[in-house]
């Protein structure tokens, strides 16, 4: 029993393996940089696209794509592929870039004593569909020393089938570059990082930005212990999950989260957008049936309240409910066109309300007929609707109504008459004789 389970323990790491190395290479666009001055003395930044391959292997593998430059990625703590389990190749967007560390020359920890300096290159992947951006930290050992002046004014030249031996130094990454959220909702922005090597001097921060306001919401430094603000727990941050924790959403709490991560001369960021998506609440001044007698007149109104942000479409549309139920050859709605819409209403809390009405004036001929409200918001994924059923009444005769009551009066009156009669003794006894 012992040995079956050595085995499927084994069998069980091995895939693991096989899944983490199932992608041995990515090809990536490499934005290179010409810094120059221009016939004006002021200083340009031209920017190059070039083919570029990131291949994860050993010193002194063949390149997959001799044409192309290659950023041979070898064994570090940090394996970029980690980050990217279980997605596919093609779901992934790949740029690599030059990272000037801005004059700042620190010997990396993790360093051969015989390669003192380093070139730095950042390599950002993204998912197609949004679910998560990855930025990592590519360092590559040289034995130049640094110029003496800003590192992006002198790159060195990278040949087009070059090859770069590198290894991670450093990842940063969100699973959650995009969040809707709703009003009075607890949302977590996600942010982890990690290094290749222990005990960092690292300063995490946190900024929300919006309309050209910049707010600090958080700051930890590891060397002083020096905390600012709330949002993250010191704990995660002690494992490198750095996500920040909005409590309650207001509508201030809308506009750009930035997770900074800075750890010499490495800095990183991530922009987080937050919106705020409150879906409107929908309802109709008549119930799920209205009866009207044939030529009445009735204002039907279509109330869409307290939403975010301001786009909201209202439909006014009839139909055969019993046609609407087919699925071959139903005749289509046909949307009213005699509507009219209020002015947006601003609400106390930021959101809106709108309303959509028309005077229905009733005919026999639409007896039965079924009216909706239809309302579409990007908060929602269908839109929503009221309906209800009209029934039309056909009116009693003005005329015959009249007469009838006239004969019932005239009777009533007759017979009141004869009683008052009787009562009085006007019809005596024959037999009685008078003196």
């Amino acid at each position: 029993m012992g040995l079956i389970l050595k085995i499927l323990i084994y069998l069980y790491l091995c895939a693991g393996v096989l899944s983490i190395h199932q992608m041995p290479w990515l090809p990536c666009q490499f934005t290179d940089e010409n810094v120059f001055v221009n016939s004006e003395g002021l200083t340009e930044t031209q920017l190059i696209h070039r083919e570029a391959m990131l291949q994860f292997g050993q010193r002194g593998d063949a390149p997959v794509n001799p044409h192309a430059i290659t950023f041979l990625v070898t064994g570090s703590k940090l394996d970029l592929r980690r980050y990217v389990e279980g997605v596919e190749a093609e779901q992934l967007e790949c740029e690599l870039r030059r990272y000037s560390t801005e004059g700042i020359h620190v010997r990396w920890p993790v360093q051969a004593s015989q390669q003192e300096y380093n070139r730095w290159f950042s390599c950002t992947l993204k998912h197609s569909k949004g679910l998560f951006t990855i930025t990592g930290f590519l360092r590559h050992p040289s034995d130049q020393p640094p110029t003496g002046q800003q590192d992006y004014r002198s790159w060195p030249a990278i040949r087009d089938r070059e090859i770069l031996t590198t290894s991670v130094a450093m990842v940063i990454k969100t699973e959650s570059p995009s969040v809707k959220a709703g009003l009075s909702s607890k949302q977590k922005l996600h942010c982890q990082f990690a290094l290749d090597h222990k005990g960092p001097n690292i300063t995490v921060e946190w900024y929300w930005q919006y309309r050209g306001e910049r707010t600090r919401l958080f700051s930890h430094t590891s060397r002083t212990g020096q905390t600012q603000g709330t949002g993250v727990g010191l704990k995660s941050l002690a494992g490198g999950d750095a996500s920040y924790t909005i409590p309650f959403t207001k509508m201030s709490s809308e506009g750009t989260y930035i997770c900074s991560v800075l750890v010499n001369p490495l800095f990183a960021s991530l922009d987080i957008n937050l919106r705020i998506e409150e879906p409107p609440r929908v309802s109709v001044n008549v119930g799920s049936a209205l009866s009207l007698q044939d030529g009445g007149e009735q204002k039907v109104v279509c109330e869409a309240e307290s939403y975010y942000p301001l786009d909201v479409e209202i439909v006014w549309y009839e139909q055969d409910p019993a046609a609407s139920g087919q699925r071959v050859g139903a005749p289509l709605p046909k949307v009213l066109q005699n509507i009219l819409l209020s002015s947006h209403k601003h609400n106390q809390d930021k959101t809106y309300s709108l309303s959509a009405f028309f005077y229905l004036r009733a005919s026999l001929r639409d007896s039965g007929r079924q009216f909706t409200c239809s309302v579409s918001h990007q908060s929602l994924r269908v839109p929503i609707k009221k309906s209800f059923i009209l029934t039309v009444e056909e009116p009693s005769s003005w005329l015959f109504n009249l007469t009838i009551g006239v004969i019932v009066i005239t009777l009533l009156v007759i017979l009141y008459v004869m009683l008052q009669f009787l009562h009085s003794g006007g019809c005596g006894d024959p037999h009685t004789k008078t003196g």
